[in-house]
């Protein structure tokens, strides 16, 4: 075990290096003028060169790169143009509300997921059955976006049972109880499509495992139904695994309209703002956060995987 993820974490280095590249080139070549969107577009020459110099656009991009990568690994990503704080700082306070935001969501992939696919797995032709795996499939089909402002108007809005946005009460008294009413919008729409995927991935695996030689096997042996499924969900777990891991990844990255709809000051919030006042150190620090977070949720899931299924220690 100690070898294969000695092996992943040594293919995870090259993988970060190219995403670094990526992110960098990427931001550095988005059309539009850094120095004009912080200082205005009267600004004088000098201040333009002294902001150039500070910022260092007046080198080569690769020397920026390399600098930059330099003070990258030694933890320092820059200073923010527009709020003139350390990128850290600001990344730091916004990453606390996005885990917030992408646990709770996952959460629901989770529990919704799971109890969807395993109905329509057991009850395939029922009418139960169908309906789950018809959930599953509007859950899938139904774009985000839409469905967000959908929540929005009927829940906020029309109904006034949750708040549209943001994390606490302007005029209450805050608390657990406070931000959980603010979180449901949000983890809602942002799970829905990950719950839908989930859903049908494991309805899929459990099946395929229900009909098979070992479910065969272990009513032979004359084992309770319930036993019999504690062994076919263990073997249909590596599918959920998967699947799961990859959905976790996505909603860690793929928070960012539902950060920009509900006020949620998480990191998809930080980096949309980012990039309107086109604040690239922001930007960059941002991007690589979630890139570096998005290659440990892989290495994660593959270790769980090897330890739910040997054949995959095996087979690296």
């Amino acid at each position: 075990m100690t070898g294969f993820l000695l092996r992943r974490a040594l293919l995870a280095v090259p993988t970060l290096l190219g995403v670094t590249v990526v992110v960098f080139a990427t931001v550095a070549l988005v059309p539009g003028d850094p120095l004009t969107a912080f200082l205005g577009p009267g600004a004088p020459p000098e201040a333009r060169l002294e902001l150039s110099e500070r910022l260092g656009l007046d080198r080569p991009l690769p020397l920026r790169y390399l600098g930059w990568l330099g003070h990258a690994l030694h933890g320092d990503l820059g200073v923010s143009i527009s709020a003139q704080r350390p990128v850290q700082e600001l990344v730091g306070a916004a990453v606390g509300q996005t885990l917030l935001l992408t646990g709770a969501a996952f959460l629901l992939v989770l529990v919704g997921g799971v109890l969807l696919g395993a109905v329509g797995a057991l009850r395939p032709y029922s009418p139960l059955g169908r309906v789950c795996d018809a959930l599953s499939t509007l859950a899938v089909s139904a774009p985000q976006y839409s469905v967000a402002l959908l929540l929005i108007a009927v829940f906020a809005v029309r109904l006034r049972w949750l708040p549209a946005g943001g994390t606490h009460d302007v005029f209450g008294t805050g608390g657990p109880g406070d931000l959980l009413l603010h979180l449901l919008l949000p983890a809602a729409a942002a799970a829905l499509v990950p719950l839908g995927l989930t859903a049908k991935v494991f309805r899929a695996a459990l099946a395929a495992v229900l009909a098979g030689e070992l479910a065969d096997s272990l009513r032979a042996r004359g084992l309770s139904r319930t036993a019999v499924l504690r062994h076919c969900v263990h073997n249909a777990s590596p599918a959920l695994l998967t699947i799961g891991g990859l959905q976790l990844a996505y909603l860690l990255e793929g928070v960012v309209f539902v950060e920009t709809l509900f006020a949620w000051p998480g990191i998809g919030r930080l980096l949309f703002d980012a990039l309107s006042a086109r604040d690239l150190p922001l930007v960059q620090g941002g991007v690589l956060l979630v890139a570096v977070a998005f290659v440990g949720i892989n290495l994660l899931v593959d270790a769980a995987h090897a330890a739910v299924d040997p054949r995959v220690r095996s087979r690296a």
